[in-house]
């Protein structure tokens, strides 16, 4: 994935350079750029820029810097935020480019993609472009399936939770009619409180028969 860097003496028009006094630290920041020692370039760019705050070069340059070190949000901010002082169109492209490589490492896909096309406006036959932003639809497309089935996943596993949870709750509701008492109606409890009445009305007559045989056989005594 291609990274564009400004290179002071080549690339920037003679207009963008107002401050003379920070070439030197961006050559050397360009130097151990093209090394791969981008913490060495990182602190060059920053020395040029406390001697030129508004360096377009060097303000660029570090976050592509950044960009090299991981720190892709960081870099991000930083290109947004000098967008508006890139006046040429291919250092426009240049920078849209980079932006979208940086927002494409934090996986969003959707903003690198704008940022590619803004690049391709301005450099319609940039084929590395291109590349990376047909990767970018194609991450986008399955990021976007991938949420998709995981939000179906999601929507089968809670309707079989509801599922199991009306079959728990059907089971209480069995469980608890099994042992719940039968319903009695008032006529069947007339019926039953009668025979009750009638089994205790027999009980005591047959009591009230035992005592008068008893009784009898008191009074009759024993033969002499």
């Amino acid at each position: 994935m291609r990274y564009f860097l400004i290179i002071t003496a080549l690339v920037l028009s003679p207009g963008m350079l107002t401050a003379q006094s920070d070439r030197t630290e961006v050559r050397r920041g360009n130097q151990a750029f093209s090394r791969e020692r981008y913490a060495t370039a990182e602190l060059e760019y920053r020395r040029a820029l406390e001697k030129d705050s508004t360096s377009v070069t060097a303000h660029y340059n570090l976050n592509n810097a950044k960009y090299k070190q991981d720190r892709y949000e960081q870099a991000e901010d930083g290109l947004k935020a000098r967008m508006d002082s890139l006046v040429h169109p291919e250092q426009r492209a240049d920078a849209f480019h980079n932006l979208g490589n940086a927002q494409l490492m934090q996986k969003k896909y959707a903003e690198s993609i704008d940022s590619y096309k803004e690049s391709l406006r301005l450099r319609p036959r940039d084929m590395e472009t291109k590349s990376n932003l047909a990767y970018a639809q194609k991450m986008l497309k399955e990021q976007e399936e991938q949420e998709q089935n995981q939000e179906q996943d999601e929507q089968e596993q809670d309707d079989q939770e509801q599922d199991q949870n009306q079959d728990n709750q059907n089971q209480n509701q069995d469980e608890k009619e099994q042992e719940a008492p039968p319903k009695i109606t008032p006529q069947s409890a007339l019926q039953m409180l009668e025979a009750m009445q009638q089994k205790e009305r027999e009980t005591q007559e047959r009591i009230s028969i035992e005592k008068a045989k008893a009784q009898q056989q008191q009074r009759s005594g024993r033969n002499w």
